[in-house]
Parts: C-alpha cells; sequence; structure tokens
C-alpha cells in the first residue's frame, strides 16, 4: 500500500518520490508491463510514478487534474549511456538522479541522438545503490556499442 502520511504529503510537494513495493505497483500497473518482465522497485510523486524493470524504466505521467489521461514514457536500459547523480546537501535539498539514453533504435557509435530525464529522490533514500546499478549498465553499454561494428561509420 502506499504511504499517504505527511512525509510523503511533504516529498511531493517539494518534488521528489517516495519509494513502493513492486507488489502493489504490479497490482496497479502490471497490465503495461511486457511478458515476463519483472518490476524490481519503483516510487511514486503525488500522480506520476517511475518504475524500474528488468527491461526499461517505466515513467507514468498523470497529465490532467483527474488523473484519467496518462502518457507512458519506456527508456529502455540496454539504452542508457551516462548517468548523473546529486546527492542532497543541507536543509530541505534532494538527490538528483539524471539519466542520458540513446533515442535512436539503433545503438551504433557516433550516430547518437541522446535525451535526459531528471528524476528527484528525498535526501533519505540512499542514492548510491541505484547510482551504482545504472552507472554500471551504462558502462556496459557503452562497451558494447563502442566495441559494435569495429567503429564503422
Amino acid at each position: 500500500m502506499a504511504k499517504f502520511g505527511l512525509g510523503h504529503i511533504m516529498n511531493g510537494m517539494l518534488g521528489n518520490m517516495s519509494e513502493t513495493s513492486a507488489e502493489d505497483l504490479k497490482k496497479k500497473y502490471g497490465s503495461y508491463l511486457l511478458p515476463d518482465e519483472e518490476i524490481t522497485n519503483g516510487f511514486v510523486l503525488i500522480r506520476d510514478v517511475v518504475i524500474f524493470t528488468d527491461i526499461r524504466i517505466l515513467y507514468i505521467n498523470k497529465k490532467d487534474v483527474t488523473g484519467k489521461k496518462t502518457n507512458f514514457q519506456s527508456i529502455y536500459l540496454m539504452n542508457i549511456v551516462d548517468i548523473e547523480v546529486e546527492t542532497a546537501g543541507f536543509g530541505i535539498d534532494d538527490s538528483d538522479v539524471i539519466i542520458t539514453y540513446l533515442k535512436n533504435v539503433q545503438r551504433r557509435p557516433f550516430n547518437e541522438v541522446t535525451a535526459t530525464v531528471k528524476f528527484e529522490f528525498p535526501k533519505s533514500y540512499e542514492i548510491s545503490g541505484l547510482y551504482q546499478s545504472l552507472e554500471a549498465l551504462a558502462y556496459q553499454n557503452r562497451l558494447e556499442i563502442n566495441n559494435m561494428n569495429n567503429y564503422h561509420i
């Protein structure tokens, strides 16, 4: 069950996320998962949701006042090429994770079309584990992309 206490509301008002169980997310958004796709963890920001799976990051953005109009955006893990983290400072600061990923379908060196997305996490969330996982993934993706086709353009 999602948390609705004062801390959750304050995190939402400040623009950062609260961690939510994979079971709760699967109940609510399981119909949007690919066959055999597994949720590893997820976060809720009042109405918006970020779900990390073994295949992608699924960003769910509620659009209108009622929340019925919803946008689903996928960032495939194989396309993540850079991670930037800014840890929380003093006061009401939060931690930011900025993910750079390839937008083009074919992963080839010298042909990149990238985009970035920024997610804000409360300072109480230990961001280092997420950073290590995403950074290892970005590093592996860079190795695969740069070794692909022996740099043929």
